[in-house]
């Protein structure tokens, strides 16, 4: 099953098993079953704590982790590979008694829940947002025996999609009940299981003392502007309702330059590293509510704390837009979806639409034709705004159709999941019906500015107005990144608008502080410093 080199990686990484490790197979005659058996045997063969056995289960293929001295028990129903073989070697370790990357006050949390929590989340192997959920979910069943956790490919499980209705994935039931749909963290799913966690973790939050810099948003824009400011010696935060942004829905990266070529997840998890190399106080899961100006700027949270500053950089980043018409929201997840990495697979062999004619709608059909039966493309301009090389490939492609002038009226569904749509030709006023399975929105994003739209200045867009140095309307407060008025939103512009805002902001406390704390510089040495890629780079 598993090449001579995957077995040598997957070699060192089960030396670091320190307990037996028990596997569990219900394997039949399918291709699929022996193809998993025989990595269960791989695996086997690997470690002397490594045991198997096969018994039968109501999901085959299938495959059970069990650690026998605490009793933790994670399933694979489906084939592990892709995306998710991280998540299998991670099940792996942790159940075999490797240590948990997760705070001490988390793992006491999870070791503490009262009650049972039998979690099963349903995945496509391609999507990269999964398999950072299933592992949320494998950690907690590892440590709290508890939590069990099945991973289900459903692909393979096409039957249990159809009776629960599931059309985006990652989707997670919990006791037989829907949990959640998309990305969501350890600590995320804590709070939904612990009610009492939020307002323990906004009282840490209000004993914080003030930050030189703080942080909105843990993106591209704000990693950077976190490593620059923390560079400088500064008390440095980071809020961010999830770190990595938009990038960790981000499939491919082949423009980041002196990187070939890498994967958003990757490349998020590469980025939190590096600000952790330094002293940057991070707090995930955390939504900014409003930003008052005073002796200090105060930033207040949806949990109700109240975090202190001398200045604030704002990288709050984009989200996916949507159309805005009847439907939509009614069934978002139901067949309406924004990632056709993840969700492509759960429509193989239907009809979708794509809304969106630029880079992102034509790539998101050209991919999606591999998988469904037929993609229409609904463009609301008289003609395509994509690179002409991807719809050269959309044009030369059997199973795409694309339609110009076209405005999206209404999402059709039959209250339980989307049959159709509807369009006016903008050309003509007519109305047409096309009926379908899916619709993937494609049509750019909206910054995340609702909760500063009282507070500084923003384009007609929404955007973030700053100036060369990053600084934004109120003096003290920056800005960097997508959620700005920069002329492109790319990953690699948004890193350096990052290090600029966030030397704008070291700038302003050398000039406008008392005391620059933790900052040694002098004023003389200032621009030198700003200008310096030894010393700031």
């Amino acid at each position: 099953m598993l090449d001579t080199n995957i077995k040598n990686q997957l070699n060192t990484y089960l030396q670091n098993l320190k307990r037996p490790v028990e596997l569990v197979v219900s394997a039949d005659a399918s291709s699929k079953s022996q193809e998993l058996l025989s990595l269960a045997q791989d695996i086997e063969g690997l470690s002397s704590l490594v045991s198997l056995q096969q018994q039968t289960s109501d999901r085959t293929p299938s495959m059970s982790i069990k650690n026998p001295q605490n009793g933790s028990n994670i399933t694979f129903a489906g084939l592990p590979m892709g995306h998710e073989f991280t998540s299998l070697v991670l099940a792996l370790l942790h159940s075999g008694g490797h240590p948990i990357k997760l705070d001490a006050d988390v793992i006491e949390q999870i070791q503490n829940l009262p009650g049972e929590f039998h979690f099963e989340t349903y995945v496509s192997l391609s999507c990269q947002t999964c398999p950072e959920v299933v592992q949320a979910l494998n950690m907690m069943a590892a440590i709290n025996p508890n939590i069990t956790n099945v991973m289900i490919d459903g692909a393979l499980f096409q039957d249990e999609i159809n009776d629960r209705n599931i059309m985006s994935v990652p989707t997670v039931y919990m006791n037989g009940e829907p949990f959640s749909v998309g990305a969501i963290s350890v600590v995320e799913i804590l709070n939904k299981l612990d009610v009492n966690a939020a307002a323990r973790k906004a009282e840490q939050l209000n004993n914080k003392e003030s930050f030189d810099v703080l942080v909105v948003g843990g993106g591209p824009a704000g990693a950077s502007a976190a490593i620059y400011a923390a560079r400088k010696g500064l008390r440095t935060g980071v809020v961010a309702d999830k770190f990595g942004g938009q990038v960790a829905e981000t499939v491919g990266i082949e423009n980041f330059i002196s990187v070939s070529k890498t994967e958003g997840p990757k490349l998020v998890a590469n980025l939190e590293a590096h600000v952790k190399d330094y002293d940057v106080d991070i707090m995930d899961n955390q939504r900014a509510l409003s930003l008052k100006s005073g002796k200090q700027f105060e930033l207040e949270l949806e949990s109700g704390a109240k975090l202190t500053s001398k200045t604030i950089l704002l990288a709050t980043g984009a989200r996916w837009r949507e159309m805005n018409v009847p439907g939509e929201q009614e069934y978002r997840g139901s067949g309406v979806a924004y990632c056709p990495h993840c969700d492509g697979p759960l429509f193989k062999g239907k009809r979708v639409a794509v809304i969106g004619g630029g880079n992102s709608g034509i790539e998101a059909a050209i991919d999606l034709a591999g998988i469904v039966e037929h993609v229409t493309v609904l463009e609301f301009d008289a003609s395509l705004r994509a690179d002409e090389v991807l719809q050269r490939k959309a044009n030369s492609m059997g199973n795409i159709d694309i339609i110009t002038q076209a405005m999206t009226t209404e999402v059709l569904g039959d209250g339980k999941r989307v049959t159709g749509l509807t369009y006016t030709d903008r050309s003509t006023n007519e109305s047409h019906h096309v009926e379908l399975a899916g619709i993937f929105v494609q049509i750019g994003l909206v910054p995340n500015t609702e909760w500063l739209t009282d507070t500084v200045d923003l384009t007609s867009r929404g955007e973030i107005i700053v100036d060369g140095k990053g600084e934004t309307s109120i003096p003290g407060v920056f800005a960097a990144g997508d959620v700005t008025n920069s002329a492109y939103k790319q990953i690699i512009i948004a890193m350096g608008s990052g290090a600029t805002a966030s030397l704008g902001a070291f700038d302003y406390l050398i000039r406008h502080s008392d005391e620059a704390d933790n900052a040694t510089d002098d004023d003389d040495t200032v621009e030198k410093a700003l200008n310096s890629d030894t010393v700031a780079a």
